[in-house]
């Protein structure tokens, strides 16, 4: 299997097949409208304008299973990320990324990249970790997606090549795109 073999609707509900990106760096990112790390957005959409011209796409997928932080339709998901950020980057359908309903392309994700932890000197980071054993401590198994803004780096050949919780910075993974561009 590879990244290829997928396929994704997108926001305005046609299917995609990812084999569409073959050749492309890809950052592929789960997100959501009301979140603390919303304005990640903005940044996602800096490094989509600085290197979409040289092989990078970024595929946002909206979901709304971390404390229902994604409650619009995917039309005012697709307006609020216009208005408040200028995304550009394709949008996909609203959907789940974690558990039995999550979709395929996340159960292959989460299954070539392991969860390692957030990062610790984040501003966040260990709140979310205290957040998450206190109230939502089933997210914390296993190795599945375990908040909004999980992004995965994929290669120009489609293989998986890192993932970086919502504690890492669109910006801070720039370099690690650079080398794969």
């Amino acid at each position: 299997m590879s990244i290829y073999d997928y396929t994704a609707k997108s926001i305005s509900g046609q299917e995609i097949p990812l084999s569409n990106y073959k050749g492309k760096v890809l950052l592929i990112v789960n997100t959501a409208s009301k979140c603390g790390f919303t304005p990640q957005y903005k940044e996602l959409q800096e490094l989509y304008l600085k290197y979409a011209d040289k092989g990078l796409e970024i595929l946002g997928f909206p979901s709304n299973q971390f404390a229902e932080q994604e409650p619009g339709t995917n039309e005012e998901v697709q307006n609020f990320c216009q208005l408040n950020f200028g995304v550009t980057f394709p949008l996909f359908a609203k959907g789940d990324v974690r558990g039995e309903t999550a979709q395929p392309l996340f159960k292959y994700l989460t299954s070539q990249v392991p969860f390692r932890g957030f990062d610790p000197h984040h501003p966040i980071g260990e709140k979310l970790q205290a957040i998450l054993e206190e109230k939502f401590p089933e997210i914390l198994e296993g190795d599945s997606i375990k908040w909004n803004f999980t992004k995965f780096l994929i290669d120009r050949s489609g293989n998986v090549v890192e993932r970086y919780e919502p504690t890492t910075s669109p910006s801070a993974i720039a370099p690690a795109i650079e080398k794969l561009l």
